[in-house]
């Protein structure tokens, strides 16, 4: 069943309309079931059989979400890079119009249907994969699973991380675009099927077994603290008790690191403050990206803070860092420092931000901004896996922490690596100082809250201005802290070592969409090229 072909000018205020719909399914406007309703206008959009008209509408829908859902670039930038960015990402929706219109000339799909809203699902997910994987290491910003942080659909992370995610979401929209169809042509019974297909597809992951807690919450302890567990009755192999400092900086934006120390004493300040409650009662106090810009390791002055600091609160403490190896370039890195020993453990970031943390192509882009020269130093991706290991309070042997830094929250492999490596409860140090009061740390909290259901862990997502939370391994926050505001909190974490079928499955999900997609194309240009023999013989008869 197909919606009446649209003329080219409603096409394009639709298409238009349509990402502005998708922006808003996000954080901060969270307007999830928006998501479903900007695929189905998608899918209409693209209603006529021009791959060139097509890639325009993609890219115009494509910038229509980018530009606003990473307006958090141009916070941290100018305008000339967030352009450029948001240009890039839609780059990749505009090759989505051109796929799809040959792919429906498959054979197999001209009988539309719920076949229809399969393909279209298909190859939406794997042009969203490819997104995520190129240029420079891909970019997974925007991917549907992002906006469902929370909802029923969400939940279908457990079994399929993001891949399943974004999957039925993209199903479930086109069966509403096939649904207003049916009530457009006065077939309403084919109508009610779609939709409630479509209803079915988007609530049917709550028959999904995830680790759900009757304990998580705010808890008192007989002192007057407040502790919050995340879960503890999920626990697998003990509990971690772990504290958390979001020290805050003195000037947001630009110039938020423009006083290194004034960050690190913050970030010592706010392990005093949990030493006044919890001195001796705690496994692991965790610190967020950049706590300490500078390395303790060649610092003796910041190396006897953090002893100082490590002591009074009885416990080692997990500190943002940069490493500046002889060689040349810097290290990103989560150090894990304890009192009389310095660093016992150390996770090396894996996968730069390019243009943010290192500049690819520099001389090239330094003739289009300036912006380029910020980054003094490249930074070197690191080799070890992103786990660190924190030794018990009580001598019972280890915890094995998941550290994810930053943006890596948004790459599946890394985060499915981590608990393929041992991890039990996985930590998101961030750094989201020079992106203002804009939705980029709302974006990521989302991101960690499905990262948490796709690995079944308990999560700490620890920034240096917020937005900081406390995830159990369903998704749920129990705590989340303000922005650009000092706060301190601890959290009773379960250890867990079950491998959900997410982590189990691996790279399968986005590679078999990713066949199948590339599948369906040459069905679909083989079915074209059919069609138009086909044309010419009977034009000559």
């Amino acid at each position: 069943m197909r919606l009446p072909e649209p003329s080219r000018l409603l096409s394009l205020f639709l298409t238009v309309a349509g990402g502005l719909l998708l922006w808003s399914a996000f954080p901060d406007a969270g307007a999830w079931p928006a998501a479903f309703v900007a695929v189905a206008v998608l899918y209409w959009s693209l209603g006529r059989d021009s791959a060139r008209w097509n890639v325009l509408i993609g890219l115009l829908f494509g910038l229509a979400f980018f530009l606003p859902h990473l307006w958090w670039a141009h916070e941290s930038t100018e305008t000339a890079p967030w352009i450029a960015m948001s240009t890039v990402e839609a780059l990749f929706l505009a090759l989505f119009g051109a796929l799809w219109t040959w792919v429906r000339r498959a054979r197999f799909l001209r009988r539309r249907g719920w076949r229809l809203a399969a393909a279209f699902a298909v190859l939406y997910v794997a042009v969203e994969q490819w997104r995520a994987e190129v240029p420079f290491g891909g970019f997974p910003w925007g991917r549907l699973a992002w906006a469902m942080a929370g909802t029923p659909t969400g939940r279908a992370a457990w079994l399929g991380g993001t891949v399943a995610v974004s999957l039925l979401v993209a199903f479930a929209g086109v069966l509403l675009a096939l649904s207003v169809a049916g009530l457009v042509r006065g077939a309403r019974l084919r109508a009610a099927g779609a939709l409630t297909l479509g209803v079915a597809v988007a609530v049917a992951p709550l028959v999904l077994p995830l680790a759900t807690s009757a304990s998580a919450g705010p808890v008192e302890t007989p002192d007057g603290a407040e502790v919050y567990d995340a879960g503890s009755d999920l626990a697998e192999d003990g509990t971690l008790w772990a504290g958390a400092v979001q020290g805050n900086v003195g000037e947001p934006g630009l110039g938020a690191f423009a006083n290194r120390a004034e960050v690190l004493n913050n970030h010592l300040e706010g392990t005093y403050t949990l030493a006044e409650d919890f001195a001796g009662e705690l496994d692991v106090v965790l610190w967020p990206e950049n706590g300490s810009d500078l390395d303790p390791q060649t610092a003796p002055d910041v190396a006897r803070g953090l002893d100082a600091a490590a002591t009074a609160v009885g416990a080692p403490i997990l500190v943002g860092a940069q490493e500046f190896p002889q060689a040349g370039g810097r290290y990103n890195v989560s150090l894990l420092w304890q009192a009389g020993s310095g660093v016992i453990g150390r996770y090396a970031k894996q996968h730069p931000a390019p243009f943010g943390e290192y500049i690819p192509m520099r001389p090239f882009l330094r003739l289009l901004s300036d912006q380029v020269d910020r980054v003094t130093t490249d930074m070197i991706a690191g080799v070890n896996p992103p786990v660190v290991e924190v030794p018990s309070r009580l001598g019972q042997g280890g915890y094995r922490m998941g550290t994810i830094i930053c943006f890596e929250v948004a790459y599946d492999e890394i985060v499915r690596d981590a608990v393929l490596e041992g991890a039990q409860v996985l930590v998101i140090p961030t750094n989201n100082a020079s992106f203002g009061f804009t939705a980029e740390s709302t974006q990521q909290l989302a991101m960690s809250r499905m990262q948490a259901i796709t690995t079944g862990r308990a999560t700490v997502q620890i920034s240096t201005v917020g937005v900081s939370g406390v995830i159990t391994p369903d998704g749920t926050v129990v705590r989340r802290t303000g922005l650009f505001a000092a706060d301190e909190f601890v959290t009773h974490l379960p250890l867990r070592s079950s491998i959900t079928p997410a982590v189990a499955a691996g790279y399968w999900p986005g590679w078999v969409v990713g066949g199948l997609a590339v599948a369906l194309v040459v069905a679909g240009v083989v079915g074209g090229l059919g069609a138009r023999r086909r044309d010419r013989a009977q034009a000559a008869v």
